[in-house]
C-alpha cells in the first residue's frame, strides 16, 4: 500500500502543482480518502520530496530561460533577463515573509479540514472563470504587477487555493499576456520551493522519516514525470483560453469536499 499511495500522491502533486486545481487542497483530500494518519504525521519528508520533484520539472521545462536569467544575474547585464529576474525576486517577497513569520500558522492550515479546502477550491474556480474571460493582450509583467502576483502566491499557501491558478488568474486580470502570465507563474515558484526544501532539511524535522526510502523515490519519479507533462500542457491551455474547464472542476470538487463534511 505504501508504494501505491506514493504513486497516487506523486501523480497528484505532479499534476496539481501546475494545473490550476490546488495541489495542497488535493493532497489534503486524498490524505483523508486514503486514511493516511501515518502519512499526515510522518509525511514531511515525502512532501519535501514531491515539491522538489515538481521544482525539478519546472527547471527542465524552462532550462533555457533559467540559464539565460542566471547568466544575466552573474554578469550584471541589465538586459531583459536581468529585469525579469528582478521581478521574480519581487514576487517572492510576500510568500517569503509569510513563510518566515507565519510558519506555525501555515502548518495549522494542513489539518484535513475539507470544509475550508472546498470553499477555497470554489474561490479558485471563480478566479479561473474570470481570467478565462479576459481579452488577449501583449502586456508583460511589470514591477507592481510582479508584487501583486506574488501577493496572490502568498495567499495560495491556503489549501484549496491553487498557486498556479491564483497567480496566473491575477496576472491575466492585471492585463498580462496569458502566455507570459503562465511562464512567470511557473518560474517564480522555483526559488521558493528550493528554499523551502533546504529550510525543512536544515530543520531536521524532515529527516525523522524511519520507513523505507523506496516510496520516496517512487513518489519523486511520478511527481517529476507528471509535473513536466502538466507544465507543458498548462502553458498551452492558458494560451488557448481553456481555463473554464478547470473552473468547473474546482467548483465540483469544492462542493463535494464541503458536502462530505456533513
Amino acid at each position: 500500500m505504501e508504494i501505491i499511495n506514493a504513486i497516487i500522491l506523486g501523480v497528484i502533486q505532479g499534476l496539481t502543482e501546475f494545473l490550476p486545481v490546488s495541489s495542497s487542497g488535493h493532497l489534503e483530500i486524498f490524505k483523508v480518502i486514503l486514511n493516511e494518519e501515518a502519512l499526515a504525521s510522518e509525511s514531511l519528508l515525502m512532501t519535501v520530496i514531491l515539491h522538489f520533484a515538481t521544482a525539478c520539472s519546472t527547471i527542465v521545462v524552462f532550462k533555457k530561460e533559467i540559464v539565460s536569467i542566471l547568466t544575466s544575474l552573474v554578469s550584471f547585464e541589465k538586459n531583459e533577463n536581468f529585469w525579469f529576474s528582478l521581478k521574480i525576486l519581487i514576487s517572492m517577497i510576500p510568500a517569503g515573509i509569510a513563510g518566515f513569520f507565519l510558519d506555525t500558522e501555515i502548518e495549522a492550515l494542513f489539518n484535513g479540514n475539507l470544509m475550508s479546502v472546498g470553499l477555497m477550491l470554489i474561490i479558485t474556480g471563480g478566479l479561473l472563470f474570470l481570467a478565462d474571460k479576459a481579452k488577449p493582450t501583449e502586456k508583460k509583467v511589470g514591477i507592481l504587477s510582479s508584487f501583486l502576483i506574488g501577493l496572490s502566491q502568498a495567499i495560495a499557501i491556503i489549501p484549496g487555493i491553487s498557486r498556479s491558478g491564483a497567480t496566473i488568474s491575477i496576472a491575466v486580470l492585471l492585463g498580462i499576456d496569458k502566455e507570459n502570465a503562465a511562464r512567470f507563474s511557473f518560474l517564480m515558484v522555483v526559488p521558493l520551493i528550493l528554499g523551502k526544501v533546504v529550510k525543512d532539511l536544515i530543520s531536521g524535522e524532515a529527516l525523522t522519516y524511519n520507513e523505507s526510502l523506496l516510496p520516496l523515490f517512487i513518489g519523486f519519479v511520478f511527481a517529476f514525470v507528471t509535473g513536466m507533462i502538466a507544465c507543458r500542457w498548462m502553458i498551452k491551455l492558458v494560451k488557448n483560453s481553456q481555463l473554464k474547464y478547470f473552473s468547473v472542476y474546482c467548483f465540483i470538487v469544492g462542493l463535494i469536499a464541503m458536502a462530505s463534511t456533513f
